[in-house]
């Protein structure tokens, strides 16, 4: 009775400590689950540096870490100085009024049809003034609640250091100890060894190639979409590219949530060579890039379905935010690999009682 008290307390305790200490890091979850997800991404080459020299993992790691800065860091805090000013002079002209709804809504009026007109009634599309006040008002209180999040991320200079700091920290050690902390893993995993070192790997190959061919499909689909927009004139193309980055994500979306209304809106108001370039280059550049691009980064064998894809990341932006853009599919990754192990281990149980039944016969 002693002996089991003091098995249920050392529980208590194991328990309890973990639960401070995932308390503790909560706050870091953000740079801990990137700085993941870029171990994963860069393992390849670390792995490659290794092999170069074996004796010399730390050099191999920091090698592999200089290839990460100057691969992801720095045009990520180079794009985001970028969004921050033109999503400021965009929100500067809406408050200043130098935004032409009127004149947009004149255009769009004087390009339809007469028996659209009729139908969606004389009133529509003629009070220019208080549309434009509508508009300006409605896209500037937008825009600023847009401008507040991403300026509040960029007033503490100090708290993003410390994130990138840690995300860069704790990819180096995940680099050169990757393997070590998986066979420990695979220890301590509350299942047998064969088990779960079989789901830690479908799990890791299923979340590596998913998020792999999903980030860069997402950055390629957005530089090129934002490259046609600033091609054709359009204002904001750094802002339209962002935004089509991420609407790439969401797999029964795509970026034709932004190009296509955008063209629609070309061709209504007149600028039809723009109109025609952009819905060309949306069908058979943009949308040409996942279908190029994503089987050759995925696979057949690794790749989640869309919709689980969709839904996982949905799922993820509403609980953990732009940090649910990896943990929604790493969740459903590992979902997946969970069912996908018990159905295996179901099936060769049958097959290997079938076997046993005609032994016995």
């Amino acid at each position: 009775m002693n002996g089991w008290t003091t098995q249920q307390s050392f529980v208590a305790l194991l328990v309890l400590a973990t639960a401070a200490f995932v308390w503790l890091v909560i706050p870091l979850v953000g740079p801990i689950i990137w700085a993941i997800v870029v171990a994963m991404l860069f393992a390849p080459l670390n792995r490659r540096l290794v092999r170069a020299m074996p004796r010399r993992k730390s050099l191999a790691a920091t090698l592999t870490l200089l290839v990460i800065i100057a691969c992801l860091v720095l045009p990520a805090v180079l794009l985001g100085v970028a969004l921050v000013r033109e999503v400021g002079a965009l929100l500067a002209g809406l408050r200043s009024g130098n935004f032409a709804a009127a004149d947009v809504l004149a255009r769009v009026r004087s390009a339809l049809p007469q028996w659209l007109l009729d139908m969606i009634g004389p009133s529509a599309l003629t009070d220019l003034d208080t549309a434009r006040q509508w508009i300006s008002t409605n896209s500037a209180s937008q825009l600023q609640g847009l401008a507040r999040r991403v300026f509040d991320f960029g007033q503490s200079a100090f708290g993003v250091i410390v994130q990138i700091g840690v995300l860069l920290y704790l990819a180096f050690f995940f680099l050169r100890d990757g393997e070590r902390i998986m066979a420990h893993l695979r220890r301590v995993a509350p299942i047998d060894a064969e088990r779960g070192g079989a789901l830690l790997e479908r799990f890791i190959s299923v979340v590596h190639a998913t998020i792999k061919g999903s980030l860069i499909v997402a950055a390629v689909q957005g530089t090129v979409g934002g490259i046609i927009f600033w091609a054709i004139g359009i204002h904001a193309a750094l802002l339209w590219g962002v935004a089509m980055a991420f609407m790439s994500l969401l797999p029964a979306v795509g970026t034709g949530i932004i190009w296509v209304p955008t063209a629609i809106y070309l061709l209504a108001t007149g600028s039809i060579w723009q109109g025609v370039v952009l819905v060309f280059c949306g069908l058979f550049v943009i949308g040409m890039v996942d279908n190029l691009l994503r089987p050759m980064l995925v696979g057949r064998d690794a790749r989640m379905p869309d919709y689980i894809v969709f839904v996982a990341t949905l799922g993820g932006l509403h609980l953990f935010g732009v940090n649910g853009l990896i943990i929604g599919p790493a969740i459903a990754g590992l979902f997946l690999s969970a069912w996908e192990l018990h159905i295996a281990s179901v099936r060769r149980a049958r097959v290997g009682s079938g076997a046993s039944e005609e032994g016995a016969e």
